[in-house]
């Protein structure tokens, strides 16, 4: 198609193109023709203008093509442009070109743009990758999630639970989809995980629920029973009644929360009612009970200097027998003092028993056969370790002997504690 252009001003400088007229001429009647290879082609008619103005001005045109192919190469270059979206732009622009009223390498430029058919290619191929590299970490990681929300409906977090199940939905929805399949497979597994734990802390808390139930129900017969027992003076049987019921009371478990401390106050009121009476009962008891603390206390300052079984172990038995029977006459004590006095009582019965054992021992024949023979044998440690050390000393091995005279020492020190044993069974 033919264009009549016309010219403003003077056109820019000539195309970098050493020769225009080798891509294109002008007509003496202004028609530009631009050479290509299958022909000369129209590309518009300037009349009454320099046949060299005339041809730069459609050279400007080639020019601008140029840039425009210029800046495809530096955005697909550079992965501005997606694969596709630079190809359907080089077909584009090619058709463009090819059909362009411009003079300039037409051919060249075009070829250009089938040059970048291999990169596309590449691009194509690195981003495939680059998505497969992405699907297999968002596989990788739906997968993690799975495996999180299954290991929580297999236990029984429940209050925490919940709010992991949350956080792990908000994570799954911000990672990219997977091919259809397999995020379905892997959506089906995590959304049966959340119902699986749905069910399951619906009716762990339901159970609950009646258990805590049978808690208060098992607490309220509790008190009956407490109110019973709260006025009774039989402090004993009753004590001990109550420490049952106590027992009862922690292994019903705990009642529904709006009730269960309201029971707790109630049957510790109950015990303390029955407590309160007994303490004040023993404190009556207590005074009752302090004159019989003095008696035991002047018994044991009595006795304790007589009852001395390392210097006279016979004295010392007669004299503690003799406590004894008098400890036996007088009555009972205060509680705070029972066992101060028993430890005493106890402190004396020690010693005679220890002495007797000392003793005992000290005439067991079989221990004093053990200590001759431990005795025996650190002898004979003791000479073949001085023979070592003679042979050593022969050999002018000074090292060894000095070691083997050091295990003689030891052994020599070990010698007299034996033999200090065997001594005392000797005395």
């Amino acid at each position: 198609m033919s264009t009549v252009g016309t010219l403003s001003g003077k056109i820019g400088p000539m195309s970098e193109l050493a020769d225009p007229t080798k891509f294109g001429r002008v007509d003496p009647d202004g028609t530009v023709y631009v050479k290509t290879a299958e022909g000369e082609r129209s590309v518009g008619q300037i009349p009454d203008t320099d046949p060299a103005e005339a041809l730069a001005f459609y050279v400007k045109r080639f020019q601008a093509l140029e840039v425009e192919v210029g800046l495809l190469e530096s955005r697909l270059g550079s992965g501005a442009l997606a694969p596709d979206e630079a190809a359907a732009s080089i077909k584009k622009e090619r058709k463009a070109i090819l059909a362009a009223n411009a003079v300039g390498d037409l051919a060249g430029l075009a070829a250009r743009l089938d040059a970048l058919a291999p990169k596309l290619d590449e691009q194509r191929a690195a981003r495939k990758a680059e998505k497969a590299k992405q699907q297999e970490s968002a596989k990788a990681e739906k997968e993690g999630y799975v495996a999180q929300a299954e290991k929580l409906a297999a236990g029984n977090d429940w209050r925490g639970g919940v709010n992991r199940f949350r956080d792990l939905l908000e994570k799954w929805k911000a990672v990219p989809r997977l091919d259809r399949a397999t995020d379905d497979e892997l959506w089906h597994r995590f959304s049966s995980a959340r119902t699986t734990y749905t069910k399951r802390r619906k009716a762990q808390f339901s159970e609950q629920a009646a258990k805590r139930d049978e808690a208060a129900a098992e607490k309220r017969k509790i008190i009956s029973e407490a109110e019973d027992l709260s006025t009774s003076t039989d402090w004993g049987p009753t004590t001990g009644a109550f420490r049952d019921l106590m027992n009862r009371w922690k292994a019903a478990g705990p009642a529904p929360r709006d009730v269960d401390e309201k029971l707790w106050q109630t049957f510790r009121g109950l015990q303390d009612t029955f407590f309160n009476a007994k303490s004040a009962q023993l404190a009556e008891q207590d005074k009752e009970f302090a004159g019989n603390q003095k008696l035991k206390e002047d018994l044991l300052a009595e006795y304790e200097p007589q009852v001395t079984p390392k210097k006279d172990l016979a004295a010392a038995k007669t004299a503690y027998r003799e406590l004894l029977d008098k400890w036996a006459e007088v009555g009972k004590v205060p509680r705070d003092a029972i066992r101060p006095l028993d430890a005493r009582m106890k402190a004396l019965e020690k010693s005679i028993s220890e002495v007797e054992t000392e003793q005992w021992e000290r005439t067991n024949p079989e221990a004093r056969a053990r200590a001759e023979e431990t005795a025996d044998k650190l002898r004979e440690q003791i000479a073949s370790y001085e023979t070592k050390a003679e042979k050593a000393e022969k050999r002018g091995d000074e090292r060894a002997a000095k070691e083997a005279r050091q295990a003689a020492d030891t052994y020599r020190s070990w010698l007299e504690q034996a033999e200090a044993a065997v001594a005392d069974f000797s005395g």
